[in-house]
């Protein structure tokens, strides 16, 4: 058994399988039956803790030891969920990337962590063959699926291990477990070290915050927050979809799943929940079971929080965990609160309230800056109500980056024994200690004359009944910016000719001369759709719109 000082998220799970083992821990689709009715696959919390058990009995005789370097490109499935674990109890440090993230960047991204063995599918071994010389560690490689001619072991062979005891690595809270990559939404993604320590106090805030009881079913449309459940003792169905691209999700497939299990709680992206909720108007179907729904990733509209209560349970809510991948949870606010109380104030350009800090979180406004802190005393810290960049401090925040190195000046900031990470995010906070996000602190518009700040703009062109959403750019250096405001409609509400789109922008500049927030912008464009991130489809990459955007205004 772990003593008193040893800190692992994997303890959670042998805790969970003691005192319920025969509850489901991971349910996945398979195959339907003759009758269309979906058959699932499924592992119970007992078979889960003997699973991962075997497979890291197979990983320390294969050679892995605290520490080791493993990269896991599986796709979510209960595979993903026992690997996970395993490596935790071997005290290795597993590193969890996004594919959909492209090709180039996954490849430099790998290769800067500098793995020492890859858990994989046989396609990525493959690949990697092909380029063995970017990987020079990559020597401890296993295969899930058939093994052909790169070496290693398999999945398979890991969990022949003998069903013997297996006593995990004693890890403490300050002991590295994984590296995970940002989604790279303002420049090339960074490796943040997550350590046992994180992902445990993690695991506690969120459970307590949201009152998350053992025993519970949650749809998880992350794949991520499935290890946040086997750790809370909460059933994690994995619906079929691709898990990259939540905006294209088939949502027959998300209330096939709900209504099967009577799931509980659901989480998912603002573009998953965008594409579930008008479906289910359409077709007159609720989500009765549900009672929590988590949404995160961006700031969530009013309207989708708006049709989503309408689907779920009468007593239940919606809550948008607000936060960052170095940083998370932050804060909290319920769909209740933001209807309300906030949602009027976003849409005339106050910014988007994110709710109240978490208990474990102490949290500043400082004043804006480009350049690294070196400590806290070096930090102007601003009054309420007063616009400036948040930094955060407690046990969920990561300490540094372990790839991508030099970001860390310019992210942390030094507090004797504790350390500060600057979210990047510009806000204030109200009367009541809330937050209100006004933008991404690298989006912000300087002019000669004013900063415009993306949330804050864009909130107004969205008033607009034809826009889905809009993004502020700037062109030319910072201090002589021009603003741009460029729009994507609703699906049906798209243009269908040049002079209907000349009368859109006709409409959203009026719009925006009547507002004081937005009357000095006097560039418009439309884009049909939007670039998004890779992890949540909902973070617009305004990099690129500003490419766009300057290429665009050039030819005019």
């Amino acid at each position: 058994m772990p003593t008193l000082t040893s800190v692992n998220v994997a303890h959670r799970l042998a805790e969970t399988a003691r005192v319920n083992p025969q509850g489901l821990a991971v349910v996945t689709p398979g195959t339907r039956d003759a009758r269309g009715q979906r058959i699932y696959n499924k592992i119970t919390f007992s078979q889960l803790e003997a699973d991962t058990n075997r497979i890291a009995a197979g990983l320390r005789a294969f050679g892995v030891r605290p520490g080791t370097r493993l990269v896991l490109l599986v796709k979510p499935s209960i595979d993903f969920v026992s690997l996970v674990f395993a490596l935790f109890k071997t005290g290795a440090v597993t590193v969890l990337i996004d594919p959909g993230m492209g090709r180039p960047n996954l490849i430099q991204c790998l290769e800067e962590v500098d793995p020492e063995g890859f858990i994989a599918p046989p396609i990525v071994h493959a690949l990697r063959l092909t380029m063995r010389r970017r990987f020079p560690r990559a020597r401890l490689n296993v295969t899930v699926g058939r093994r052909y001619l790169w070496g290693g072991t398999t999945l398979a062979k890991l969990r022949a291990q003998p069903a013997t005891p297996f006593q995990p690595v004693q890890t403490s809270a300050e002991d590295p477990a994984a590296i995970i990559f940002t989604t790279g939404s303002t420049g090339v993604p960074k490796g943040v070290l997550y350590r046992h320590g994180n992902f445990d106090r993690q695991v506690t805030e969120i459970r307590d915050f949201y009152n998350i009881r053992p025993g519970e079913i949650d749809l998880s449309g992350f794949p991520l927050f499935a290890l946040f459940n086997t750790g809370m003792g909460v059933t994690t169905v994995l619906p079929e979809m691709d898990f990259t691209r939540p905006a294209e999700v088939d949502p027959r497939n998300i209330v096939e799943a709900v209504h099967d299990w009577h799931c509980t709680q659901a989480f998912g992206s603002p573009a998953l929940w965008n594409r579930v909720a008008p479906y289910c108007e359409e077709q007159h179907l609720e989500l009765a079971s549900l009672r929590r729904v988590l949404s995160a990733g961006a700031p969530v509209p009013a309207h989708v929080l708006s049709r989503v209560k309408q689907l779920i349970h009468p007593a239940g809510d919606i809550h948008t965990p607000y936060g960052a991948t170095e940083a998370l949870p932050v804060a909290s606010i319920s769909a209740i609160e933001v209807l309300r109380e906030t949602a009027a104030q976003t849409s005339q350009g106050a910014g988007t309230c994110v709710g109240r800090k978490f208990p474990g979180i102490a949290w500043k406004v400082i004043r804006i800056s480009d350049e690294p802190i070196a400590s806290l005393a070096q930090v102007e810290e601003l009054p309420r109500g007063q616009t400036g960049e948040l930094i955060v401090c407690g046990d969920v925040v990561t300490r540094q980056y372990v790839t991508r190195r030099e970001a860390n000046a310019l992210h942390k900031i030094a507090d004797g024994d504790n350390v500060w990470h600057r979210l990047g995010d510009v806000g204030y906070f109200d009367d009541q200690e809330r937050f209100w996000f006004c933008g991404r602190k690298a989006h912000r518009v300087i002019t000669p004359h004013e900063t415009l700040f993306t949330i804050v703009c864009e909130a107004i062109a969205n008033n607009h009944p034809r826009v889905y959403r809009s993004a502020l750019v700037g062109i030319g250096p910072p201090g002589e910016q021009r603003p741009v405001l460029i729009v994507e409609t609703w699906p049906e509400h798209q243009p269908t000719s040049a002079s209907d789109t000349t009368q859109l922008l006709a409409e959203v500049r009026d719009l925006a001369a009547a507002h004081p927030r937005t009357r000095s912008i006097r560039n418009f464009l439309f884009h049909p759709k939007f670039p998004v991130d890779i992890r949540h489809n909902a973070k617009i990459f305004r990099e690129q719109l500003a490419v766009w955007a300057a290429e665009q205004l050039a030819v005019k």
